[in-house]
């Protein structure tokens, strides 16, 4: 790993595995990512073991914080509750503890969303903004990060509040478009309910909006009508990777803290 990198970031999909290098300064790769598919049995033991190729394809040293962002809630010593992307193995295992296992090194997780959030705030279309950012991907289904004055309030899956008697993503998600062929205009009828139903109940300060189809924001985005500054996500599908290197160099900042131990600002 080439001396830009501060930190590697990992970020697992339900059809392929993506990782590279993070340089935390630029909130850039510091050199290309390297994908590897999904094994057909996603279960613990094969996406570890892609986690841990990666990792060597790259010659990560010891030093380096590496970060996994993850499709499904996380919480740090508790065992996974819920997976939809993945092997149903998964329920009930402690995820840190399967990729540091995996790794032969501490790892740190967090949930997909969170980590896209968080490196829209961090180095994106958010850097900068003070209070609330609700960030959204919509692909497959919407998945959300909160952010409060830069603090993570991790899991919080806005995509499953009810909109229209169902889950607001079986209703506004980006694969509904495509599944019913609304033009980007008809679609932006329905986030428009979405987002101003997300401002009725947590006011927010600005709105990002991430996924594939942010390539294509200008189809859509003028066409929502909410007050909150809505704006479309710079990083894309750099966003987990990134954020889940930051993730991971925050974590092992507070670990290096605890332990008394020199710690480098960021």
């Amino acid at each position: 790993m080439i001396e830009t990198a501060q930190a590697f970031g990992i970020d697992i999909g339900g059809s392929g595995i993506k990782a590279a290098p993070v340089d935390l300064v630029a909130g850039d790769f510091a050199e290309p990512r390297k994908k590897i598919l999904t094994p057909e049995h996603s279960t613990p033991k094969a996406v570890g073991k892609v986690a841990r190729k990666l990792l060597d394809q790259f010659e990560v040293p010891e030093s380096a914080p590496v970060g996994v962002a993850f499709p499904a809630p996380v919480r740090p010593g508790h065992p996974i509750d819920f997976i939809a992307n993945l092997d149903q193995a998964w329920l009930g295992q402690d995820v840190w503890e399967v990729f540091s296992e995996a790794c032969g090194r501490p790892v740190s997780v967090v949930n997909d969303a969170d980590a896209a959030g968080l490196a829209e705030v961090r180095y994106g279309a958010a850097k900068g903004q003070d209070g609330l950012v609700i960030a959204t991907t919509l692909g497959t289904g919407i998945g959300s990060a909160l952010i409060y004055d830069g603090v993570l309030i991790p899991n919080s899956e806005l995509g499953h509040l009810t909109l229209e008697g169902k889950d607001a993503e079986r209703y506004a998600a980006s694969s509904v478009r495509d599944v019913k062929k609304l033009s980007y205009k008809k679609w932006a009828a329905r986030l428009t309910k979405y987002y101003q139903m997300l401002e009725r109940y947590f006011s927010p300060d600005c709105f990002v909006v991430g996924g594939g189809v942010s390539r294509v924001s200008e189809k859509f985005l003028p066409y929502i009508k909410v007050d909150t500054p809505i704006v479309p996500a710079k990083l894309r599908n750099q966003a987990g990777i990134v954020g889940a290197a930051y993730y991971a160099s925050y974590i092992d900042e507070q670990v290096k803290a605890k332990a008394g131990q020199p710690t480098v600002a960021r």
